[in-house]
Order: structure tokens, then C-alpha cells, then sequence
């Protein structure tokens, strides 16, 4: 696949999604980034913005299978992972697989469930299987976990542990529409309509195809010591208890391949590094108390960062 046929098949996801979703052409652009670099998303924002819409769009967009859990208080790993059921007939038990066992998973407010169940979801993320009483199993590539969590709510909600966090490989908000774009929106009925006339634009082989196209994108030595150095200055930047992982590090330098695909090239300029290291690197720091004192926060300690290191020419 040359980088044409792959800018195009990038656009053509990004022009499929845009049919539901309106005024947020970055975010969009993000979201497939996280796709195809073969991470995971997390989208948190207020209610009714569009996040779970978001995720049914992407996830229409690609002919790939697809499978919603929706996160509770009572959810279990098991109903996650799947679980081992005893044949009468046959005497043996048999395993069941659960929603995981898909290509994309949308895991639909995460925080509502318990760390217990939320921690179902690590392995998966993190080594692409999933571990029960049955043996081990590997998931079909690519896997895509998409979380969507509200960030105002406190009330029968978890906090994400940092293992958790992590393993997303970015962080988006949709924030609100412009008043011209809701009013598009109720013209349109809503999210609904739209979304179930939407068709997949990109065969699963050819995804296969775009993921092995996206590896071969160069980057030089130059941008990837800039990126260790980026990531490893959030580990002793002002405000910060713990910095981004070696993971934040690969991660970045993954969505930055997928950025110069989607803009038709075959290697990485710094702006396609800085224009997604906030939404890469934010959402693994931890702050101290100081930072909360002096309104520090994580996409700050970012900004300072990237401020204070120069860009490579």
C-alpha cells in the first residue's frame, strides 16, 4: 500500500465518522489515530456530547467485529472475559467467550465498574490476550478498546488505576457543539438516524494492510531522542509525583506515524509530535499536592515541557 491509497483510506474513515458527528474535526482526527497505532482510546467527557456515538461511528466505519459492554456497579470479569459452563451431554465444561473476544470493544462508562472488573480489561490491553480458568487465549488483531467515562460525575463511580490509564494510548474530550451545530443536530433527529445508515468504508484486509503500511513510516534519530526526552522530563517536571512510562513513549511515536499517513507521508516531522503529545502524555501523570495549590495541571505540565525542549529543525 503507498502512502496515496493510505492518506485516502485515513480520510475516507475520518469523512464517514464526520456524517454523524459534527464540529469536532480534531478530535475525529485523533480518535483514528488511536486506531491505527494500534492503542487504545479513552473518551471523557460531560454527558450527551457524543462519546458513545463516537465510538459506534468508528467502530461502523471499520468492517471489523464489534462488541459493547456496558460498565456497572455488578459487572464482573467474568462478563467480561467470558466463563467456563458445564455440558451436561457432554460431561466436560465448556468455554464461552465474552464481549472482549471482539476487534473493537467499546467499553461504555469504565468507571462505573469496580477495580476488580475494571482490571479484566489490563491483560487484554496490555499483551492482546485474555487469561481465565480455561487457559490462555489470544485476541484477533487488531484489538481496540474505546472507554467512554463522564468527568463530573463522583456518585457510583471508580477512579481508573494507573495501570488502567496507562494502557490507553490517548485521552480525548468531544467538548460542546457550536450553537449553528446543535442546531444541525436536532435538523438531523439527532445522532440516531445518521448512525444507522452509516457503512463501512475499509475492507479487514484492508485495515490489515494500512496497519503494516503505517509501520513502515521513517521517523530519524533526532525526533526519537526528542520524544525520550519529552517523555522523560514529565518524569522530574514541577507538580509531578509520576511521570509517563517507556509505553507513553512508543505510543507517542506511533500516533505520530499515523498523523504524517493521514497528512500523505511516509515520515514523521515534529508536528506531528507535538500537535498530539498533550492528549498521549497527559492522562498518565500523577500530581503531587503542590500542584493542585499552584493550579497546575497535567496538560499544563505537558505544555511546559514541550516549551522548554527544542524542537528539532
Amino acid at each position: 500500500m503507498d502512502k496515496a491509497e493510505l492518506k485516502k483510506i485515513l480520510n475516507d474513515v475520518k469523512a464517514n465518522v464526520s456524517v454523524v458527528l459534527k464540529g469536532t474535526d480534531t478530535t475525529l482526527k485523533r480518535a483514528i489515530y488511536a486506531f491505527f497505532s494500534g492503542g487504545h482510546l479513552l473518551l471523557e467527557d460531560v454527558p450527551g456530547t457524543g462519546k458513545t456515538t463516537l465510538a459506534k461511528a468508528l467502530a461502523r466505519s471499520l468492517d471489523m467485529n464489534f462488541s459493547r459492554i456496558q460498565f456497572t456497579p455488578d459487572l464482573m470479569p467474568a462478563d467480561i472475559t467470558g466463563v467456563s459452563i458445564f455440558n451436561q451431554n457432554k460431561g466436560i465444561f465448556e468455554f464461552r467467550k465474552g464481549p472482549v473476544f471482539s476487534n473493537i470493544v467499546l467499553a461504555d462508562e469504565i468507571n462505573r465498574a469496580s477495580p476488580r472488573t475494571q482490571s479484566a480489561l489490563l491483560e487484554a490491553m496490555g499483551e492482546g490476550s485474555v487469561s481465565t480458568d480455561a487457559g490462555q487465549f489470544i485476541l484477533e488483531k487488531p484489538f481496540f478498546v474505546i472507554a467512554t467515562q463522564n468527568n463530573i460525575e463522583s456518585r457510583g463511580t471508580y477512579q481508573l488505576p494507573e495501570s488502567q490509564m496507562d494502557r490507553f494510548c490517548m485521552k480525548l474530550s468531544l467538548g460542546y457543539v457550536t450553537i449553528n451545530e446543535e442546531i444541525q443536530i436536532l435538523e438531523g433527529n439527532g445522532f440516531l438516524k445518521a448512525l444507522d445508515d452509516l457503512k463501512p468504508v475499509i475492507s479487514s484486509a484492508k485495515i490489515l494492510e494500512a496497519f503494516e503500511a503505517i509501520e513502515k513510516v521513517k521517523i530519524s534519530d533526532e525526533l526519537k531522542f526528542f520524544i525520550v526526552k519529552v517523555v522523560n522530563s514529565t518524569r522530574s517536571a514541577e507538580g509531578v509525583k509520576l511521570g509517563a512510562s517507556p509505553r507513553a513513549s512508543l505510543n507517542l511515536m506511533k500516533v505520530a506515524k499515523v498523523s504524517a499517513a493521514f497528512d500523505g507521508r511516509d515520515f514523521i516531522v515534529p508536528d506531528d509530535i507535538l500537535d498530539v503529545a498533550v492528549q498521549v502524555l497527559a492522562h498518565r501523570l500523577i500530581l503531587d499536592s503542590s500542584a493542585f495549590i499552584k493550579g497546575i495541571s497535567r496538560e499544563n505540565a505537558v505544555i511546559s515541557i514541550l516549551e522548554k525542549i527544542k524542537v528539532p529543525s
